[in-house]
């Protein structure tokens, strides 16, 4: 049992005094230690009350926090986009789960320290560790539902509250308080921890698995497609991937092992091949919609991937297309209207120049077309995503003009949602869409057309996905994670 302090009120692990760190894995291997102990204390306390009864007083831990104060005007390598205070002040954050984020606290934390040589503190913070999230951690222990023990739950633990659970550091609506510290990260403990619960639940597999190169799709065919090429790249021992995990985490390492099903499929099935460094690729299906689009990207984002691109099918809106060409989205119109209270239909949503030319140059390998000949399967326009699925049995005065004002060519229900939350999240995002129908020129989805359409198509399109993730994968941070992404008084941490 850890060491325990008693306030009179809480029940609560001994807290030691802040140290100091110059060395950024010194400081991630305190915060590790911190956070271990304040999930030891929590699952210990929590597993004693449900044997035992009501604890005698409220039972509370903390997260472990970083901190940075810098009180220098002097000019930083600012050649980055992230890695560097953007005034002078004290910052800091809490932090959860550093084991899974030891690369990145390892990375962020060294760049604070070199780019302005003062160390960072590393200490408990005052935020208590709701025990859902503590428990998280250990398999055996569930926290019952209210009522289903012989007292009330949150009179003696901290449960998750969401008014301190929310996106306002990143949707730029968080107001600093006088005598608070400004954020250090994006995001906080309790958001990241709820994410990654809701992550785990929805796709079926364990957080820790995602990769830093994200591919999100609309129709299982692709499932199929991609555990094909995982195979074979478990065949090459060049490769450099290692694994691949399928919902429920079953795992293979080599290419003729059995994938063992899942009696049922989760709401977004998740498969993941993956590399030692974790620059592997992270395959989602995310179904239909705009509100899975959203869902599945909020709590992605926590983990702070490289970059995340949609591979699914769309309508082509212009009878110059045919089935099967690619749309390359270089602009966005949204009317998808989940995410109008976080990030306004106004804010333009830029088209990345490092992942539109990964694309296109993955479409040009894999068709083996260039320059001219590339246009024969590759436009390159504005993308509509709409909310309503059976838009066109609406007045087609409403929705295609203004379809034909935009100057939009293919239309889907996910695309736009997913990259105006990769900027809103600063994830650098790209759209790579397969024509699979043309309502508007009388080429409706039949089910005879949309099985050869799917079974010549979804191959090629997959793979131009997974060659510009790879592209993707080599370029320098400072590339990829560009300034188009960052507002004017960004968080240090990327």
């Amino acid at each position: 049992m850890a060491q325990t302090a008693d306030d009179g009120r809480y029940h609560s692990p001994e807290a030691p005094a802040p140290q100091n760190f110059t060395e950024a894995a010194a400081a991630v291997d305190h915060l590790v230690a911190l956070y271990d102990d304040a999930v030891r204390f929590l699952c210990e306390a929590f597993q004693a009350a449900m044997l035992n009864g009501q604890p005698s007083r409220p039972v509370r831990a903390f997260y472990p926090e970083i901190r940075i104060s810098t009180s220098s005007y002097a000019k930083i390598d600012s050649r980055l986009s992230f890695g560097h205070l953007a005034e002078p002040g004290t910052y800091s954050t809490t932090v959860t789960r550093p084991r899974m984020f030891r690369n990145y606290l390892t990375q962020q934390i060294g760049l604070l320290l070199d780019n302005h040589e003062v160390p960072v503190t590393i200490g408990v913070s005052d935020t208590p560790m709701p025990v859902h999230f503590a428990v998280a951690n250990d398999a055996s222990i569930t926290v019952p539902q209210q009522g289903a023990s012989d007292f009330t739950l949150r009179d003696y633990f901290d449960v998750p509250d969401l008014s301190t659970t929310n996106d306002d550091i990143v949707n730029g609506t968080y107001t600093v308080m006088q005598e608070d510290p400004a954020p250090l990260a994006p995001f906080t403990a309790q958001r990241v921890d709820y994410s990654l619960a809701r992550l785990a639940h929805y796709t079926a597999t364990a957080p820790e698995h995602f990769q830093n190169h994200v591919l999100f799709t609309n129709y299982q065919f692709y499932v199929a497609e991609f555990e094909a090429f995982a195979r074979k790249m478990l065949a090459d021992s060049d490769s450099g991937y290692d694994s691949f995990i399928g919902p429920g985490d079953t795992a293979i390492t080599g290419p003729d092992e059995v994938l063992r099903p899942t009696s049922k499929l989760p709401q977004m099935p998740t498969y993941h091949l993956k590399r030692k460094d974790s620059s592997g690729i992270t395959l989602v299906n995310i179904g239909v919609g705009p509100s899975n689009a959203k869902t599945a990207t909020d709590h992605i984002a926590v983990l702070r991937p490289h970059a995340w691109i949609m591979v699914g099918h769309c309508a082509g809106l212009r009878n110059s297309q045919s089935l099967g060409d690619f749309v390359l989205a270089h602009a966005y119109l949204r009317e998808d209207a989940v995410l109008d209270a976080d990030l306004p239909a106004w804010v333009p949503i830029p088209a990345l120049a490092e992942v539109q030319i990964a694309l296109e140059q993955a479409v040009a390998a894999e068709t083996e077309l260039e320059g001219y000949a590339l246009k024969s399967v590759m436009r390159t326009g504005t993308v509509a995503s709409f909310d309503n699925r059976n838009w066109e049995l609406r007045d087609q005065s409403g929705p295609v003009q203004r379809l034909s004002q935009s100057r939009a060519i293919a239309l889907d229900m996910e695309s736009a949602t997913i990259a105006a939350n990769g900027f809103r999240f600063r994830v650098p995002y790209g759209t790579l869409l397969c024509v699979s129908d043309k309502p508007l020129h009388g080429e409706l989805k039949l089910p005879g057309m949309a099985s050869d359409f799917y079974k010549t198509q979804v191959s090629r399109h997959l793979m131009v996905g997974i060659r510009a993730m790879e592209h993707i994968r080599d370029m320098p941070l400072e590339r990829i994670h560009s300034r188009k992404l960052r507002s004017f008084d960004e968080t240090a941490f990327l």
